[in-house]
C-alpha cells in the first residue's frame, strides 16, 4: 500500500521504526485512558503492527508522527464492511487532524477498495471523538451498553457509528 495524503496529514503503512514514537503517544495520559495498555507499550504497538487482521497506518503531520489509524475488514460477502480506530497525540488535538486522518482513510476504503460501509465505535462519553467522526460523515447507530471494560474494572457504553459510501464528507 502506498502513502495516503490528506489535507494536513500523511498516512503511511506503519513500520517497526515508528514503534517508539507511537508508544510515546500511547503513553500520554489522554490516550492511555482510552487505549490502556500494560507496562510494555512498545511491545503492544509492535504486536499491533504484526497482527495480520489489522492494517496499521502511521499518521504524520509536518514530518512528525502524531498517531496511528488502523482498519480491519469483515470479509463475509453478505456483511462486508471495514472498521476504523485511531489514536492521536493530545498535543495536536483540536486542529482537525483526526478528522483529516479519518476522511483520508475512508476515501481510500471507499474509492480504492470498494467498501460501501464503514464503522467506528468510540466510547459513548468521548464527545471529541464523536464530533471528529461526525465531521467525516459518520452517524450514530446506537449505544452498545456496557461495551468495554474501563481501567477501573467497570463496564462503559460504546457508541456504534457507521458511514455509507455516499455519506462520506470529502
Amino acid at each position: 500500500m502506498s502513502d495516503l495524503y490528506g489535507a494536513a496529514v500523511v498516512l503511511r503503512p506503519s513500520a517497526p521504526g515508528d514503534v517508539p514514537a507511537l508508544a510515546a503517544v500511547r503513553a500520554t495520559p489522554e490516550v492511555r485512558a482510552r487505549w490502556r495498555g500494560g507496562d510494555d507499550l512498545a511491545g503492544e504497538v509492535a504486536a499491533d503492527l504484526e497482527d495480520p487482521d489489522t492494517r496499521c497506518l502511521t499518521i504524520r503531520h509536518r514530518d512528525r508522527i502524531v498517531g496511528m489509524i488502523q482498519w480491519y475488514e469483515e470479509e463475509e460477502p453478505d456483511y462486508r464492511h471495514a472498521g476504523i480506530d485511531l489514536f492521536l497525540d493530545p498535543s495536536v488535538h483540536g486542529r482537525g487532524l483526526g478528522t483529516d486522518a479519518v476522511r483520508t482513510l475512508a476515501r481510500h476504503l471507499v474509492d480504492d477498495l470498494g467498501f460501501h460501509r464503514l464503522v467506528i465505535d468510540p466510547a459513548a462519553d468521548n464527545a471529541a471523538a464523536i464530533r471528529c467522526y461526525e465531521k467525516a460523515g459518520f452517524r450514530p447507530v446506537g449505544v452498545m451498553r456496557q461495551y468495554e471494560r474501563g481501567a477501573d474494572g467497570t463496564w462503559h457504553d460504546g457508541l456504534l457509528m457507521d458511514l455509507l459510501a455516499s455519506e462520506l464528507v470529502r
